[in-house]
C-alpha cells in the first residue's frame, strides 16, 4: 500500500495528542436503539486501541444513516457509545454534537488513552457537500488525522475527505490497511487460478466491475438475478425472471468477450413467486416455465460453481447467487459460502466484498473462515472498478 498508516506514526506524533479517527459506524439499529450487527464497530477497534495504547486521546467520528444534514433521535450514535464501551472495556465519552465548542473542549479535556465519541457527522448541514469550512472546524478537533472508514472513503464528504486536506499528518487506520491491501492484491497480483463470483440482481450494478476483472480472473462464476440477462442474451426463455432489457446487448458483448471465462448456471431453482417456496422445483436453464421465475441457482450449478472455487488459489466473491434471504432459496448461496471456506482451508485467498455477500457470510457464522471479509459494500466495488476512493486519495503518500 502506497498510503502511510498509523503505522508510520511516532510516538511522539501520538503521545498527548488528539488523534482524529473517522470510522464507518453505520451499524444497524432494532427499535430499542440497540447495536443489532456490531461487525463494522468490531472492526475499528484495532485501530482505536493501538492508538490509546500509544498514549494517544482517541477522538472517534462516524456517521449513522441518512439525516438530512440536521439532528434526528433515531440516528443518534449513542447507542453506538454504549456498545464501544462493552466491547473494548475502556472508558468511552459521548458527545451529542460534533462541530461545536463543546466537542472541542471534549477533545482538549480528554486525557492520553481515552475515547471520546462525537456524533453523527450527518448532522452537519455541510457533511456531505464537503463544505471548506466545516473541514476546517473539524480539524481543530484533532493535532492527527487517521481514516479508518473504508465503508465510506467513495465519499467526498467533509471528515472522509475535506478534513484530510485540512490536518496533517493524515495516515490510513489498520482496517483501511487491510481492506486495501487485500483487494489491492487481488487486482494487482493474485496467485492463479483467480477466480471472481459475481452476484445479485442487476448486472447494471456490476458492470464496471466485470470489466475490470474480466481480463484478470480465470474464471467468472454468475449468479443471482444477473444471470437471466445473459440467459436472455443467449436466447434463452426466461419466464417472469428479472431481467435488464437494457442490458441484454452488453451481457452479449460480455459473453463473446468472456468466452470460456464466464461461467453461468446451468439449471435453475424455479417458482411461480418468491413467496411460493413449497412449489420450487429445478429444471435446465433452457427449460424455464413461461410462468414461474429463477430465484437460485440450482443443484448442478452448485457442483459446477463449487468445483471452479475449490481449484482456486485466490477467491473473490460479490453478490448472493439468489434470494437467500428466503428458503429455500438460500441454498445456492449458502453453498458458495461453504465452497469458499474450504478453499480457505486448502490454503487459497478468499475475499468477500461487503454488502449481502458479507451478510450471507454473517447469517453462515463462516467469517472467520474466510481470508478477509469486507466492511464496505459501495467502496469495494468501486475500488474493484479501478476507481479511485476520494477518502483514500487525500490521505499522505508513503
Amino acid at each position: 500500500m502506497n498510503k502511510k498508516t498509523v503505522r508510520d506514526l511516532t510516538d511522539a506524533q501520538l503521545r498527548g495528542k488528539r488523534a482524529l479517527v473517522r470510522v464507518d459506524f453505520n451499524v444497524p439499529l432494532d427499535d430499542a436503539g440497540r447495536v443489532t450487527d456490531d461487525t463494522r464497530i468490531r472492526a475499528a477497534i484495532p485501530t482505536l486501541t493501538s492508538l490509546a495504547d500509544r498514549g494517544a486521546k482517541v477522538i472517534v467520528m462516524s456517521h449513522l444513516g441518512r439525516p438530512k444534514g440536521k439532528p434526528e433521535a433515531k440516528y443518534s450514535l449513542a447507542p453506538v457509545a454504549a456498545k464501544l464501551r462493552q466491547l473494548t472495556g475502556r472508558p468511552v465519552t459521548f458527545v451529542e454534537t460534533t462541530d461545536s465548542d463543546e466537542a472541542l473542549k471534549a477533545t482538549t479535556d480528554a486525557k492520553p488513552g481515552d475515547i471520546v465519541l462525537l456524533e453523527n457527522t450527518r448532522f452537519l448541514g455541510g457533511e456531505e457537500k464537503n463544505d471548506e469550512r466545516l473541514s476546517r472546524a473539524l480539524a481543530m478537533l484533532g493535532d492527527v488525522y487517521v481514516n479508518d472508514a473504508f465503508g465510506a472513503a467513495h465519499r467526498a464528504h467533509a471528515s472522509t475527505e475535506g478534513v484530510a486536506r485540512e490536518l496533517r499528518p493524515a495516515v490510513a487506520g489498520l482496517l483501511m490497511e487491510k481492506e486495501l491491501d487485500y483487494l489491492g492484491r487481488a487486482l494487482g497480483n493474485p496467485e492463479h487460478p483467480f477466480v471472481a463470483i459475481m452476484g445479485g440482481s442487476k448486472i447494471s450494478g456490476k458492470i464496471d466491475v466485470i470489466d475490470s476483472l474480466l481480463p484478470k480472473v480465470d474464471r467468472m462464476l454468475i449468479g443471482g438475478a444477473m444471470a437471466c440477462t445473459f440467459f436472455r442474451a443467449m436466447g434463452l426463455e426466461t419466464g417472469k425472471s428479472l431481467v435488464e432489457e437494457d442490458r441484454v446487448d452488453m451481457a452479449k458483448q460480455l459473453l463473446a468477450r468472456g468466452k470460456d471465462k464466464l461461467v453461468l448456471p446451468v439449471d435453475a431453482l424455479v417458482a411461480p413467486s418468491m413467496d411460493d417456496g413449497a412449489k420450487a422445483h429445478s429444471v435446465k436453464r433452457d427449460a424455464i416455465p413461461a410462468d414461474e421465475a429463477m430465484y437460485d441457482i440450482g443443484q448442478e450449478s452448485i457442483r459446477l460453481f463449487m468445483q471452479e472455487i475449490l481449484r482456486a488459489k485466490t477467491v473473490l466473491w460479490n453478490g448472493p447467487m439468489g434470494v437467500f434471504e428466503k428458503p429455500p432459496f438460500d441454498a445456492g448461496t449458502n453453498s458458495i459460502a461453504k465452497s469458499l471456506a474450504s478453499a480457505t482451508r486448502s490454503g487459497a485467498t478468499t475475499i468477500v466484498g461487503g454488502g449481502d455477500s458479507a451478510a450471507a457470510i454473517a447469517e453462515a457464522g463462516l467469517e472467520s473462515q474466510m481470508t478477509h471479509v469486507s466492511t464496505g459494500g459501495g467502496a469495494s466495488l468501486e475500488f474493484l472498478e479501478g476507481k479511485t476512493l476520494p477518502g483514500v486519495a487525500a490521505l499522505d503518500d508513503r
